[in-house]
């Protein structure tokens, strides 16, 4: 197993639900991202400004981090801009047909024991082994 990090895996997983507790007992609301920018990025949202703050502090929080001294890795991506383009559109398209993304369904929803959610999360880790096993493996990667 390449960079196995127990310690951080298990304090990053805490936080990520802590937040997302903290999110349903504040504001009854689910934290799944899709859902998050979405409402932001609509005209009417009441609750627009907790939205905006929610993603700041995703972009934020790993640019303070790493003025604390953690490492900032720099992802690399062995794709053409056009494939990554068209996978992030396929991404949208994916959490639009399922109601959710893998926050929402798999962290809040999971939790909740949401039957619809549970599925939902069966199929997103299915394709993506699939996904793995046909491009690793498939075609020749």
């Amino acid at each position: 197993m390449h960079n196995f990090t127990p310690v951080s895996g298990f304090l990053g997983g805490a936080l990520i639900g802590l937040a997302a507790a903290l999110l349903m007992l504040l504001t009854g609301r689910i934290a799944g991202v899709t859902g998050i920018v979405g409402g932001a990025l609509q005209g009417s949202s009441d609750d627009r400004g907790w939205r905006i703050a929610f993603v700041a502090g995703l972009i934020a929080a790993p640019l303070i981090a790493a003025l604390f001294g953690a490492p900032l890795p720099r992802p690399t991506m062995n794709a053409s801009l056009a494939v990554i383009a068209i996978a992030g559109l396929l991404v949208g398209f994916g959490t639009r047909i399922g109601n959710g993304c893998t926050s929402g369904h798999g962290v809040c929803g999971f939790a909740r024991l949401s039957v619809r959610s549970i599925a939902a999360t069966c199929i997103f880790m299915l394709t993506a082994i699939v996904t793995v096993a046909i491009v690793r493996h498939g075609l020749g990667g």
